[in-house]
């Protein structure tokens, strides 16, 4: 009776005991085979043009003095029209009168013809740009897929070179 007493305080007492080793181990590398992986990169540039632009201008207000030519030659013109229509003493009024009037009109159609003539469009160059991309894909380079077995379990670890061995850390608790 005894020694069924003592089996189970044994193991409780073996239970608040454990203990926790760790190590590393190596474990031989089986294969080491190079990766590659499809790498696409995109470049931006600009691509650019020079564009022709209309440009309307609205006519400046301007005294070119068309308006002053204007009604001196309308002023000569009606004074000679009224002249050779009077007769006797109306003739002086009719010369005055023709030249009044020719005067107005003259001034009224060369300024009125010299705003109805718009400009002529003219043009200016802008440069306009636009951003585009450039692919280009290329396989690089990204490590050695190193494999190694351990108790069953395939472990895989990624360098930059070939490895012989794989360091594998270890714990036990017992």
């Amino acid at each position: 009776m005894k020694k069924i007493f003592y089996a189970p305080l044994l193991l409780l007492g073996s239970l608040l005991y454990a203990e926790t080793i760790s190590f590393t181990e190596e474990v031989r590398v089986i294969t080491s085979k190079p990766e590659y992986r499809m790498v696409t990169t995109r470049t931006p540039f600009q691509e650019c043009w020079d564009e022709q632009i209309e440009v309307h201008y609205a006519p400046a207000p301007h005294n070119d003095g068309s308006g002053v030519v204007g009604g001196v030659l309308g002023g000569v013109a009606g004074g000679v029209l009224g002249h050779q229509i009077g007769g006797g003493s109306g003739k002086t009024a009719a010369t005055v009168g023709g030249a009044i009037v020719g005067t107005l009109v003259g001034k009224n159609l060369a300024e009125q013809n010299a705003h109805d003539v718009p400009p002529p469009p003219s043009y200016r160059t802008e440069r306009r740009c636009t951003t585009r991309y450039e692919e280009k894909s290329a396989e690089k380079f990204m490590g050695y897929r190193n494999t190694a077995t351990y108790k069953g379990q395939s472990i895989v670890k990624y360098s930059d070179q070939p490895l012989e061995f794989i360091h594998v850390n270890v714990t036990v608790n017992y």
